[in-house]
């Protein structure tokens, strides 16, 4: 049996979720719905909706449409196993299929399992060379994990997940050399896009190979994977249990996050000020040294993507906010004269060869000449080290400023699993 009849079978009759997977999954989702609603008046979301015109969406273009939204300021959630930012490009191409035909909230949710663990599945067949070679796993695993979902949730049988799953691989796209620009969220918006039109094309009898991941000139041969067969399905709990999303503190690149937890960690027990500090060292993976490559950002998408930014605003207020990443901020924080006291560099070949669990490193050095050091394997959000219910509903208000009644819709996304009808989820689209 090939990899996606594998996968199909699994999707098209998944185990019983427990009540601890659901309650993840409900978190995921709501933590979305609140990154969707604060990027959609960003330019990559604006530009979507101008291209799009003012005729009503179809259910792809809704999906590109929130999707964009949801991944436009860079808050949503990182999923190691598919090497993407999940839920931005699952949920909001599960949105407009569960609004269009009336799914209840638990309907939702495990349509939402089943796409994650669509996306684990796929990221593990073909292994983590994929993203270091420079493909961006949102856009493609992420299309091709979120397809599953979208099938499942529309009711399709194995044979047809199947197939939404062989042309969503013929649909899969994005180079991380566009991390920085604009064309970034677009990613996230062109995966639900796809995600969706597979199964809608699936659902008309349309086919390709189903060896499709590991036939030759197929997609881990041509994608830089390394191909394994995954033992995932025969994981007694589901992924979200077992690994876990990492949603996020700060409204920037996953891969500063370690560093400003780091200081956050100094700063709670050393009086760490900004005017005391001469230099500022960050050692990270080098996935991670490669995605940040704007150590002087001259506009917001930029600063989500510079370490030295995000390190000189947590310095000075101990936090980062979406405020802190608008063009008028960029223009205050991005001072020359600041940010090249912050260095950045990663551990080699060698060393992440030798050892695939390698922590992210800070070290401070005082104008008293005194030295401070601190390192982090995980950022904050982790299943080790999860945000409190109020930390999550402190982000869920602060990305919803401008809706009405935004802690009534947050108070709604609690009891999801028991709604029977998610029509109040439109006031978060764009």
């Amino acid at each position: 049996m090939t990899l996606i009849e594998t996968l199909a079978q699994w999707c098209a009759a998944p185990p019983r979720f427990t009540p601890r997977a659901r309650q993840l999954a409900r978190e995921a989702i709501t933590d979305t719905l609140a990154c969707l609603a604060a990027g959609r008046d960003d330019f990559s979301t604006r530009a979507v909706q101008q291209m799009l015109g003012d005729e009503p969406h179809g259910l792809a273009q809704s999906a590109l449409l929130n999707a964009t939204a949801a991944h436009a300021i860079d808050y949503d959630d990182n999923f190691a196993p598919g090497m993407s930012h999940a839920s931005a490009v699952l949920l909001p191409a599960l949105l407009p299929v569960a609004l269009a035909q009336k799914s209840c909230g638990a309907e939702l949710i495990a349509a939402y399992l089943v796409g994650l663990q669509a996306q684990a599945f796929i990221g593990d067949a073909v292994g983590y060379g994929h993203y270091t070679a420079g493909w961006h796993g949102t856009s493609t695993i992420g299309c091709i994990g979120s397809a599953a979902g979208v099938a499942a949730l529309m009711g399709l049988d194995a044979a047809a997940i199947a197939r939404t799953l062989s042309i969503a691989v013929s649909l899969a796209s994005g180079v991380k050399g566009q991390f920085g620009t604009p064309l970034k969220p677009f990613h996230a918006g062109m995966a639900a896009r796809n995600a969706v039109d597979a199964a809608l094309l699936a659902s008309t009898g349309l086919h390709g190979r189903f060896d499709i991941l590991e036939c030759a000139q197929g997609f881990a041969e041509l994608y830089a994977g390394t191909l394994t067969r995954p033992t995932r399905l025969q994981d007694p709990q589901h992924v979200i249990e077992s690994v876990g999303l990492m949603p996020k503190k700060y409204p920037c690149c996953g891969s500063t996050h370690r560093i400003l937890d780091a200081i956050a960690d100094l700063q709670a027990q050393y009086d760490l000020r900004d005017h005391d500090i001469e230099q500022i060292h960050c050692q990270v993976g080098i996935a991670n040294w490669r995605n940040l490559a704007y150590p002087l950002p001259t506009d917001e998408m930029q600063a989500r993507f510079s370490m030295p930014y995000c390190v000189a605003v947590m310095l000075e207020k101990g936090g980062l906010s979406v405020e802190d990443f608008t063009p008028s901020a960029v223009v205050v924080q991005a001072d020359r004269h600041r940010l090249a006291r912050i260095s950045m560099t990663a551990w080699s070949p060698a060393q992440e060869a030798e050892n695939t669990d390698l922590p992210h490193r800070v070290t401070v050095t005082l104008k008293d000449g005194s030295i401070l050091s601190h390192s982090r394997l995980q950022a904050r959000g982790s299943l080790k080290e999860p945000f409190s219910a109020a930390e999550r509903e402190a982000k869920f208000i602060d990305c919803c400023r401008g809706t009405d009644n935004a802690r009534g819709i947050y108070q709604q996304m609690v009891t999801l699993e028991k709604a029977k009808n998610i029509a109040f989820i439109r006031q978060l689209m764009a």
